[in-house]
């Protein structure tokens, strides 16, 4: 059982240079030091000295420095040989510290050669002209950690260049996705400024010019007209301060009592006929300005182009949601004819929402706009 946890004791993560200094000092110092405990004193003292300045060096690693500890490294390693009479295994044991403390290949290998040099000197020394196994395994360990660490130095290298090339790749692409996301938002922003308008002012403005035109034409019911005016103008500034403050000018308005508002200005001004089936609905604020605009935008195409003499509104709750109809019985046209701005911007007030507009129309025969919104959404 692991009793670190519940103790509170807290065990610093072993790294790779962390884990090999353990294995350099179970199989490189220890070996050294017990196999001299039997020697005479004149040879392992030295040794157990040697073994202690290396051990030393690299508990000070951080303050002398790496290339520091690796001079002393590759110098306790011959010295080794030259005490000992061979240093093979040392010299092997050690070769992963040159690669691990280096800063960069051509180092590593410097001190990787200084090291093998000296301990095959040692190893002469103490053999003569005779080709040992110390000596054979010296020269074998040198060109096998040579080849080994310039492999896995090159490995790291193209990993490293592999991780920046992703991490630059990785960068370029969040810098597209902040801009594409900036273009959509700006252009959604725009689509949405250009729905409000088009479905507030511009059908206000289009409102007061048919009345100066009806008041210039007919001065006897001016002041009618120009009341009218002065009406559709102050709706007008209400609904540009809201589109400019990003807030809804009906929030406070049920949705029943804006429909019959706007109904009632409509038959003010053109003197149509009018029913109104309105049912007393609580929705949120989207569904009521959805609903309010599709009116407006129906209304005001009554105006334009229907010729109408008859306009009806209907405004139910249903269970599977809410019905908005506007009926006229006006010249009709064909819908899949139909160009401009206004029935495209109904359309995507009520995706929005979840909704559809159905747009039933003939020539001769008037029109019918059905817009509905389902219960979940409303």
């Amino acid at each position: 059982m692991d009793l670190r946890p519940r103790l509170g004791v807290r065990v610093p993560a072993l790294t790779p240079g962390r884990w090999y200094t353990v294995v350099w000092i179970l199989f490189g110092l220890c070996p050294p030091a017990i196999a001299v405990l039997d020697r005479p004193a004149a040879t392992a003292y030295p040794v157990l000295a040697l073994l202690a300045v290396l051990a030393l060096s690299h508990a000070l690693l951080r303050v002398i420095g790496p290339y520091a500890f690796l001079c002393v490294l590759a110098a306790g390693v011959g010295g080794m040989s030259f005490l000992l009479g061979g240093g093979a295994a040392m010299f092997i044991v050690a070769l992963p510290l040159f690669w691990i403390h280096s800063g960069n290949a051509g180092h590593a290998i410097a001190f990787v050669s200084a090291a093998a040099a000296l301990t095959f000197a040692g190893t002469i020394r103490w053999d003569g002209d005779t080709l040992t196994g110390n000596a054979v395994f010296t020269l074998l360990g040198y060109a096998a950690g040579a080849l080994v660490g310039l492999w896995t130095h090159r490995v790291l290298r193209q990993r490293d260049e592999r991780a920046h090339r992703l991490a630059t790749e990785l960068d370029s692409a969040r810098r597209r996705l902040a801009e594409a996301y900036q273009r959509q938002g700006a252009a959604e922003e725009r689509e949405r400024l250009a729905r409000e308008i088009h479905d507030t002012l511009a059908q206000g403005f289009a409102s007061i010019v048919v009345l100066a035109e009806a008041a210039r034409a007919d001065p006897a019911h001016s002041d009618q007209r120009l009341l009218s005016i002065e009406r559709t103008a102050r709706d007008n500034l209400a609904e540009a301060r809201a589109l400019v403050g990003s807030a809804p000018s009906q929030s406070s308005t049920s949705i029943a009592a804006a429909l019959r508002r706007t109904l009632d200005r409509f038959a003010e001004d053109t003197g149509l006929a009018t029913t109104a089936e309105l049912a007393e609905i609580d929705c949120d604020q989207p569904t009521r300005v959805a609903l309010l605009r599709c009116t407006q935008e129906s209304l005001a195409n009554v105006r334009k182009h229907a010729a109408a003499t008859t306009v009806g509104i209907v405004l139910a709750l249903h269970p599977h949601g809410i019905e908005l109809e506007i009926t006229d019985d006006g010249r009709g046209f064909e819908p899949g004819a139909a160009r401009g701005y206004g029935l495209e911007g109904m359309r995507r007030r009520l995706a929005e929402l979840g909704g559809e507009l159905t747009v039933t129309s003939s020539v001769g025969d008037g029109t019918r706009v059905h817009a509905l919104i389902p219960a979940g959404t409303a």
